[in-house]
């Protein structure tokens, strides 16, 4: 019973909309964030600042694997000729530093997504204001981001990155 009303709700809120439609013409515009994330030049200039930032202790952090690997390999060839003992204290030497390098891979992946989303934010928030402007400027109605099927007639991204790109 309770879905019946629903549904019935849900279908007069629909014909409710489509009537208002048919009166007065609607300004529908739509953003894609993915692509102004990826396209604008703010977004390509902080992801170059969070590669040069991070890339460095990247390096190292393979560097320290390569190593590692080595290490690992050259103990297992020699680990027949080696004293129970020699091989116990290497083999824990080398788990040593195995958590070691996961700790460290850990922090440089935590540190470099809160600097991700430091950089993003600030470029998503420089969006929505000129979203905004838009929105004001030429009179939308409504301007949705993310949607699943969207005509290009509604399609005001490239507006927006272009816009972004023209700022200071």
């Amino acid at each position: 019973m309770k879905s019946k009303m629903l549904k019935l709700v849900a279908l007069a809120a629909m014909m409710s909309v489509s009537a208002l439609c048919a009166a007065q013409e609607i300004k529908i515009g739509y953003v894609n964030s993915e692509r102004v994330l990826r396209e604008a030049n703010l977004a390509k200039t902080a992801q170059i600042k969070l590669e040069t930032e991070f890339g460095k202790r990247e390096k190292e952090l393979k560097d320290q694997e390569t190593k590692l690997r080595g290490a690992a390999e050259k103990l297992e060839k020699e680990a027949p000729t080696l004293a129970e003992a020699e091989r116990n204290r290497r083999q824990r030497d080398l788990v040593e530093v195995d958590r070691d390098l996961q700790r460290k891979r850990r922090e440089w992946q935590e540190d470099l997504t809160q600097r991700k989303n430091e950089e993003l934010g600030a470029v998503v928030e420089r969006a929505n204001r000129v979203i905004k402007q838009i929105f004001e400027a030429e009179k939308y109605d409504i301007i949705l981001q993310d949607a699943l099927n969207v005509s290009a007639r509604v399609d005001i991204t490239k507006k927006v990155i272009d816009t972004l790109n023209a700022q200071k």
